[in-house]
């Protein structure tokens, strides 16, 4: 039956499907089997927060859907799984190893969970973020944004003359500031910013 409850719509409600002419049911964790049997989305986990399960379910489903042998029909599925790293880890410049987008304390400071903006005023920037630099391992920090985008962040129109100002439908490298200040506006209330839109730009 549909989700609308109409049973004509066609909506596919099945979150996860296995492509069995690439790969047999076998080969996954009891936890995505679980998944999959029970028609429940990945970000509905099974295992707790923060625990071994949980990163490591994340990386088998990355893996898979990566390899088209994992189909994902979930909008918040596809969204952990496009757009963040979750599941994956990270190296800091002391050797400490940590989670990529998931909140956490860092041993070294508070307040230091990666890929997540905050105000910061240093380096004439009005914020930063600590990401992963994929070509050593290692976090780095970015600091982006003169704030002058925010003054206009409800205006589309102002919006939209940025987005192609900038081409930030381009900027994909999360380690060069441009990534961070188009997608400013997404992270809005995160920084303390009023804003009604939730969109990258």
């Amino acid at each position: 039956m549909c989700k609308c409850g109409c049973d004509s719509c066609g909506v596919n409600t099945t979150p996860l499907m296995l492509n069995e002419s690439l790969a047999p049911k076998q080969i996954l964790s009891e936890g995505l089997k679980h998944h999959m049997d029970n028609n429940k989305p990945l970000t509905e986990h099974l295992y707790r927060a923060g625990s071994t399960n949980y990163f490591n379910l994340w990386a088998e489903a990355r893996s898979l859907y990566s390899r088209e042998i994992l189909e994902i029909t979930n909008e918040d599925d596809l969204a952990v799984l496009t757009e963040t790293n979750l599941g994956h880890f990270g190296i800091l410049e002391d050797g400490t190893k940590v989670p990529l987008d998931f909140p956490i304390e860092l041993n070294e400071a508070k307040d230091k969970p990666l890929n997540k903006p905050m105000r910061d005023s240093k380096g004439g920037k009005a914020y930063k973020v600590y990401v992963k630099d994929p070509k050593t391992g290692n976090i780095k920090t970015i600091r982006f944004g003169s704030g002058g985008l925010k003054a206009k962040i409800n205006n589309k129109k102002a919006r939209n003359a940025y987005a192609a100002r900038h081409k930030c439908s381009t900027r994909n490298d999360k380690t060069k500031a441009s990534y961070w200040s188009c997608r400013l506006p997404r992270y809005a209330k995160l920084l303390g910013l009023k804003s009604n839109f939730t969109g990258f730009w």
